[in-house]
């Protein structure tokens, strides 16, 4: 079986990630097919708009192939992967027809990638959003440097050191996504998509209300211990705080990496003046200083490879994280940065700018 299918139906390019024995993790091949298809999808006046689900009744997507990035003497895969990955995310966000992604299911780091970033989001019940990265020493990537700021006061910050997992209610409430579709409404609304109806008209005829987010009696919470000025203005806020959800987030932020919670927070506050190019060149420089380093591949081996997890973090605290080292990770890569394409069909902005971008 092929691990990502593309069809036509009608008016729609539909792409279904095909991996459910692994929940629709992303390969280097399926970066590569989705990229050519929807360069073709583009320049056809046939094609309306694009669809793109995972199979199977678990995830979207769940991930990125982490094994193959952490193969001895690999330097070059890394390098190949992340510039491929990261120009199918710019790709998707600057794509010139309604590019609708439909998260039923677990959605976390490369499957973000591929639906966080397109014009139109759907939730539903089974829709379990995350930004782990941070437990496996590495930071939030696929355009999390760009997403996450824009997110309401500091959830951005909170989601993407803690990797605290969001359900529908709290997907709208954080703009990740923009609407919720029953699983019973999905087959009808390929159909109207297949016939050439409008995306937005769509969406907005099978939309349900989500209820309640539980994430909101939080938030006043979460905009006075995320809005410090380091990791540690953060950790002492929390303390200071009190309370069972305070003390829950910092046990989470104890299980990270000390190195990757000190990148991520200097990437994400980066990121708020940052277009979405800037964003990605700026992931893509990290991902060639952080992925071949110690902690992501010990957070690697705890978490997928032994599933012991007990990674052992080097330096294992923040304060024996130096300011120089972070630094380093940012600066310009003397073998070039990563350069995009012109957007398929000239289009330099998204075709239906949704609250999360901020963009058109």
């Amino acid at each position: 079986m092929a691990e990502v299918l593309l069809e036509r139906r009608g008016a729609l390019g539909l792409i279904t990630l095909n991996r459910p024995q692994a929940l629709n993790a992303l390969t280097l091949e399926m970066i590569h097919a989705m990229t050519d298809r929807l360069a073709d999808w583009a320049a056809d006046p046939a094609v309306a708009g694009v669809l793109i689900r995972g199979a199977g009744d678990k995830a979207f997507s769940a991930g990125g192939d982490i094994r193959a990035l952490i193969r001895p003497d690999n330097a070059d895969y890394i390098a190949g992967f992340f510039a491929d990955e990261y120009r199918l995310n710019r790709l998707i966000f600057r794509y010139p027809k309604p590019y609708v992604a439909l998260i039923d299911g677990i959605a976390m780091g490369g499957g973000v990638g591929v639906s966080v970033n397109g014009a139109f989001r759907i939730a539903t019940g089974a829709t379990l959003f995350a930004m782990p990265e941070t437990g496996i020493g590495m930071y939030p990537d696929v355009g999390g440097s760009y997403f996450l700021p824009r997110c309401p006061g500091e959830t951005g910050m909170y989601l993407g050191l803690t990797g605290a997992r969001l359900d529908v209610a709290d997907c709208l409430y954080t703009g990740i996504a923009d609407v919720q579709i029953g699983a019973e409404s999905h087959g009808a609304m390929i159909e109207r998509l297949a016939a050439g109806d409008a995306a937005e008209t769509v969406l907005r005829a099978l939309a349900e209300p989500p209820g309640p987010a539980p994430l909101a009696e939080h938030r006043e919470a979460i905009d006075r211990c995320f809005a410090g000025d380091s990791v540690e203005d953060i950790v002492a806020a929390l303390e200071g705080e009190g309370g069972d959800f305070a003390a829950r987030t910092l046990e989470a932020l104890a299980a990270k990496s000390p190195f990757a919670l000190k990148v991520a927070f200097r990437q994400l506050r980066q990121g708020r003046a940052l277009d979405f190019e800037e964003c990605m060149a700026m992931e893509y420089r990290l991902s060639q200083r952080v992925v071949p380093g110690h902690d992501f591949r010990e957070g690697v081996r705890a978490a997928v490879i032994d599933k012991d997890r007990s990674p052992r973090w080097h330096p294992a605290t923040l304060a024996a994280v130096s300011d120089d080292r972070v630094a380093a990770c940012f600066a310009p890569l003397p073998g070039g940065e990563l350069t995009f394409a012109a957007a398929p069909g000239g289009g330099i902005t998204p075709t239906q700018p949704s609250p999360i971008k901020g963009e058109g």
